[in-house]
């Protein structure tokens, strides 16, 4: 049933990793399972087999051509390097072609206390990893680029946070697992052959355009700062679409930013509902480090530690290295800008650039800070807006006055557009979502499946975030904010 494993990293150097089988589980069971994906790796689906998948993805058995390993890496933990991280309770089972031809990751979180735990008991409770399957499924579904969810498997055994919980096993999908961390985790032994080896892999994983013919005549050195670039790249699409959808991370620490590009480590994560762009929900976040506003600037704060690493291959005279990093650092507020606005264009339902679309945007913005409007609802409901002063999108606002201002300037701009009104209508429902995955609305699912083994309210949740852009009749509690009896204030990693 399961396809062929190629084992890449697991070919690497002894210290890129620790060796390091599952610890079996108590009774692993399935209660959830990724169908469309599953086929999508590759999987015999006509094989499948309920009892074997969940004693393969409860730890309980190695897939055949399997070599797990727990993966090294480092990293700043809200500002503080820590040079020895590494996976604690999560195990690389190794890599798989995929229909498309492209390399996937498959890993077991939650797999036993590995050699990298530092203490810890290496097992996950089932509400983390049900709020990681639900989210990074979501975001998927928004068109954000993020690792996948393959399946959740309970384990029969309690793990013990701040209460007591049932346990559960993770797999998770991901481009790969390299990490801003993983390279800082040589960089702090002075290994740069080991950086090397790490900038050559995510070269041909994620950006084989670095070899292309068309840079043939780009030095070895050049590739390297290409890379840091391209990374970057990536980073700032990515964090425009977070801030695109009110998705506030929570803990983005050089560890959990890829080199792929893809959102990983969904903890206390959670997605803003009235606008607010210093919102916080991580319970570990006291600071505020990563509130919702300064997740831009986070990202060029990793990226800056990226490149330090690489500076041993970018050029042979240090200060020269530095000077090149620095610059594409420093470029990188522009690209995220360019980012930023082309997104919020889309979302106000633009597609040709005018001069006071920034402010335009920024006006948006205002006005539903003021008025302590629902982010998701309030661009949704521009479509009924687009002639009319809607009163399904006043309704939103405590205070009305800074939209009603707002709205002619809108209209007047997208009058300008090469579409009708239906056109703009179409084009505003297909990028602003209806659904996003409500905290109040994860957290009954969580607490129905954790507390009463009921995985209704957890399955319906995960059909209607599957189309989060298509209207769905009678799922209207769904797209609705949180009564305030039910507003979730702070979120918890599960870690």
């Amino acid at each position: 049933m399961f396809p062929e494993f190629t084992l890449r990293y697991a070919r690497l150097p002894k210290r890129f990793f620790e060796r390091f089988d599952p610890v079996p589980v108590l009774e692993p069971r399935l209660v959830a399972f990724n169908r469309p994906l599953a086929e999508e790796l590759g999987f015999d689906l006509d094989a499948f087999d309920e009892r074997q998948v969940a004693e393969w993805f409860g730890g309980n058995a190695v897939p055949p051509g399997a070599e797990p390993l727990a993966q090294a890496y480092a990293g700043h933990q809200f500002g503080t390097f820590v040079p020895r991280l590494g996976d604690g309770r999560a195990v690389l089972l190794g890599e798989v072609t995929d229909r498309h031809g492209r390399l996937r990751d498959i890993q077991l979180k939650g797999a036993g206390r590995t050699p990298f735990s530092r203490g810890a008991d290496g097992r996950a409770p089932l509400g983390p990893v049900l709020r990681e399957y639900l989210v990074s499924e979501a975001m998927h579904g928004l068109g954000i680029p993020t690792t996948r969810a393959l399946a959740a498997v309970t384990t029969g055994e309690r793990v013990f946070r701040r209460v007591p919980e049932p346990g559960a096993v993770l797999t998770r999908v991901a481009a790969s697992h390299l990490r801003v961390g993983t390279f800082q985790y040589f960089a702090a032994r002075g290994d740069v052959e080991a950086i090397r080896t790490l900038a050559d892999m995510a070269i041909e994983r994620h950006y084989p355009e670095l070899l292309g013919p068309e840079l043939a005549d780009v030095d070895e050195a050049g590739r390297y700062l290409a890379l840091v670039e391209a990374v970057a790249r990536r980073q700032a699409a990515l964090v425009a679409k977070w801030m695109s959808v009110g998705f506030i991370h929570g803990v983005m620490n050089t560890d959990n930013t890829t080199i792929s590009g893809e959102t990983i480590d969904y903890g206390p994560c959670a997605f803003m509902e009235a606008y607010d762009p210093r919102t916080v929900f991580s319970s570990i976040d006291e600071g505020g480090r990563y509130a919702y506003a300064n997740q831009p600037w986070i990202v060029q704060w990793n990226l800056a530690r990226l490149a330090e690493t690489l500076l041993p291959l970018i050029d042979a005279d240090q200060e020269r290295a530095v000077e090149l990093a620095t610059a594409l650092i420093q470029a990188y507020p522009e690209r995220y800008e360019r980012e930023w606005l082309a997104v919020m264009r889309a979302k106000l339902g633009l597609a040709t650039e005018q001069a006071e679309d920034r402010e335009l945007a920024e006006g948006l913005l205002e006005a539903m800070h003021a008025g302590r409007a629902d982010f998701t609802l309030a661009f949704r409901r521009l479509a009924e807006a687009l002639e009319t002063d809607a009163p399904a999108l006043l309704e939103l606002f405590e205070r009305d006055e800074p939209i009603r201002a707002w709205l002619p300037r809108w209209r007047a701009r997208w009058a300008r557009e090469d579409l009708d009104t239906a056109g703009i209508a179409t084009r505003l429902r297909a990028v602003n979502p209806a659904y996003i995955p409500r905290n109040h609305k994860v957290e009954e699912a969580l607490a129905a499946a954790a507390e009463h083994d009921d995985f209704g309210p957890f399955e319906a949740l995960r059909e209607v975030l599957a189309s989060p852009f298509a209207e769905q009749p009678g799922r209207e509690a769904y797209a609705m904010p949180a009564p305030p009896s039910e507003r979730v204030f702070r979120t918890f990693c599960g870690t």
